[in-house]
């Protein structure tokens, strides 16, 4: 287990001196490049806000050398072939990630450095059984009841995602529930896609109670296509854009550029109250963001 600080450049735009650092976020993610999908959310918190951003990472990303061809010369040693992309990669990738953090404004980055096996789609049968859950249980539990974090950000565990992903929220969720009710930050899946495309109704998965959501539809939606201030020519895809360029060994994700202009949110129910204060968020984060449907009319 390694863990690093990236040091992040000074914020765009200072926060009132008079006001605590507000909101406090930690992202959890299974690998190297997944805080992509709330990149904006997540520039503006830091850098505009005023407030604080930690990213936890449970894999070493070396299961990332299948479209990692093009890089190779970048970074001139072998990542493409498994054998050398599983030997090259977990260090690269780290070094790509706190790049991405740098654009980002993270506080802090914890590497965790389990294994990545790659794409799969069972999350029971692979990644719980090839992570040491209990580490990463351990580390979770640490800086949930180490720091006061008002959120946390995982991806959303869609029965089509990757198992990877599942595994992350599950662990993430099972560590919240594990606090007292009244010590519990919000957690929130986050799906990157397009405003035009209608949002998936998630309301938990199946089989696992743990995983219900306060409502189906998202709490909140950041519209990447907002503009910088009185610069209209300026966005958050630019943000977004950044931190895919932050990430070179993944050279199929070099094509999402500018293909996601949403960042969906949806409010987990093991918080009590999540959805009110997901408003408290959303409010902060006009107008470069706007308000789910559950707050429709407030």
């Amino acid at each position: 287990m390694i863990e690093s600080l990236a040091v992040p450049s000074r914020p765009l735009e200072s926060a009132p001196a008079v006001r605590a650092a507000w909101p406090k976020a930690l992202i959890v993610m299974a690998h190297p490049d997944d805080e992509y999908a709330l990149a904006a959310t997540a520039y503006r918190i830091s850098r505009e806000l005023g407030g604080v951003v930690d990213h936890v990472v449970i894999t070493n990303g070396a299961g990332g050398y299948r479209y990692a061809a093009l890089a190779e010369a970048i970074y001139g040693v072998s990542i493409a072939r498994e054998a050398d992309g599983r030997a090259n990669l977990p260090a690269i990738r780290r070094q790509e990630t706190l790049n991405a953090g740098r654009v980002l404004g993270i506080r802090r980055h914890h590497f965790l450095e389990q294994t990545d096996s790659g794409f799969e789609d069972d999350c029971a049968g692979a990644s719980w059984h090839a992570w040491d859950c209990a580490l990463v249980r351990h580390r979770l539990a640490g800086l949930l009841g180490g720091d006061d974090y008002d959120f946390v950000f995982t991806l959303l565990p869609s029965p089509g995602c990757h198992g990877h992903h599942r595994a992350t929220a599950r662990l993430v969720l099972e560590a919240v529930a594990d606090l007292p009710e009244e010590c519990r930050p919000v957690v929130l899946g986050a799906e990157a896609g397009r405003l035009a495309d209608a949002p998936c109704a998630f309301g938990g998965l199946p089989e696992d109670a743990l995983t219900r959501t306060a409502a189906s539809t998202p709490a909140i939606v950041f519209d990447r296509n907002a503009p910088f201030g009185n610069q209209p020519a300026l966005n958050y895809q630019i943000v977004a854009n950044w931190v895919i360029g932050e990430h070179k060994s993944q050279g199929l994700f070099q094509t999402d550029c500018g293909k996601h202009d949403a960042e969906r949110f949806w409010a987990f129910a093991v918080t009590p109250h999540a959805l009110e204060r997901c408003r408290e968020l959303a409010r902060r984060l006009l107008p470069t963001g706007r308000v789910g449907d559950f707050f429709a009319g407030l």
